[in-house]
């Protein structure tokens, strides 16, 4: 009877194990299964972080580093320029203020170095025109100025080298073609509808001028690179600032149509030959 028990027994194990029961071998296979998954997870992250590591050890980040620093410093000047002196008409995301300001999103740093040096901003008053006058700010707080714009809202961006290297005669053609009829044929500026005008380009440096025909300020059309070439922007510039240095053969200029000597002599003798004509015929009648 205990015989038949056991054999009994051993059935039942043998049945269960082939039922799917694991056997203590197939658990040390799994054990070491998962075992050998964690420890290549746990290489894996050791490799990266040690790849971080060595990169930050190793990548020459020191002068990056130094030019942004000196980057963020002259827009964080720039910033708190524009706060105290600009952000009540133009806004505090240069989004510009209602009835007070325009914005100066895409404006870029040519528009802010051609009004800041000016003196036309900050506007005293409100008119037709903003007047030239001398600076407020220095020529670093203006490129303060022009760093932080320029980084929060884009726009034209201001050349570099020699601004007179152009072709003097193309100059001339294309001044009288795009600017004369507002700037008069010499620069001399002339008046406007509305009860503006154009100023003036008497008292304008070559990057004036090169920065006005980029932003296209009040009244004045804006001359992109699809529009006149930097080259001929160039020509124009050396054919405006040509005329400023040429002097006028026989005495000063009137407007450039003729010397003032001549003129007066020619006033003088033709009304004196007209009142002489004028008196002749009242005696004869």
């Amino acid at each position: 009877m205990p015989f038949s028990h056991s054999v009994a027994g051993l059935r039942a194990r043998l049945r269960r194990r082939a039922d799917g029961t694991p056997s203590s071998a197939a658990r040390i296979r799994r054990r070491s299964k998962q075992r050998r998954r964690l420890a290549n997870i746990a290489g894996l992250l050791a490799a990266l972080v040690l790849t971080g590591v060595g990169y930050s050890a190793l990548a020459p980040a020191n002068a990056a580093d130094d030019a942004i620093s000196t980057q963020s410093s002259a827009e964080q000047a720039g910033e708190e320029l524009y706060t105290r002196s600009c952000i009540s008409c133009h806004g505090s995301n240069l989004q510009g203020v209602s009835d007070r300001g325009p914005s100066l999103i895409g404006v870029g740093e040519a528009s802010v170095y051609f009004q800041v040096h000016t003196g036309r901003m900050p506007l005293v008053r409100q008119e037709a025109d903003a007047a030239r006058k001398p600076a407020v700010f220095d020529n670093a707080e203006i490129e303060q100025l022009m760093a932080y714009i320029q980084a929060n809202g884009g726009g034209p961006t201001l050349p570099s080298g020699d601004l007179r290297e152009g072709d003097l005669a193309e100059g001339g053609e294309l001044f009288r073609l795009n600017c004369a009829s507002c700037h008069n044929f010499v620069g001399a500026g002339g008046a406007l509808s509305s009860g503006k005008a154009a100023p003036s380009l008497g008292d304008a440096n070559d990057l004036e001028i090169y920065a006005a025909m980029l932003s296209g300020p009040e009244n004045m059309p804006v001359f992109g690179d699809n529009q006149l070439t930097p080259e001929q922007k160039r020509s124009i510039i050396d054919y405006v600032q040509t005329l400023k240095e040429q002097a006028d053969p026989g005495g000063a200029g009137i407007g450039r149509t003729g010397p003032v000597s001549e003129g007066l002599v020619m006033w003088v003798v033709g009304i004196g030959a007209l009142l002489f004509g004028i008196f002749w015929m009242g005696t004869k009648a």
